[in-house]
């Protein structure tokens, strides 16, 4: 059985802990990128929602809009 020093122990130990170290604020500043992606694309989505809304709002006031005597066609009656 290899007999470590204890110094060179100490050096690996100290070594694990600065990569560790490394590691740890790589992943905070993904973390941090990770949540500014996901607030940007949480607002995109609140807006096309709205967008959507206001859409189909448009939409539903022109159908309401449209002429009601047009003679309604039977599913069977091609359109001309």
């Amino acid at each position: 059985m290899p007999n470590h020093h204890p110094v060179d122990q100490i050096d690996q130990l100290t070594q694990r802990v600065e990569q560790l170290l490394q590691r740890y604020e790589a992943l905070q500043h993904t973390h941090a990128a990770l949540v500014g992606q996901v607030s940007s694309l949480t607002q995109e989505r609140d807006s096309l929602k709205s967008r959507l809304n206001a859409a189909r709002a448009r939409v539903e006031t022109l159908i309401e809009r449209l002429p009601q005597s047009t003679p309604a066609l039977s599913p069977s009656e091609p359109l001309r």
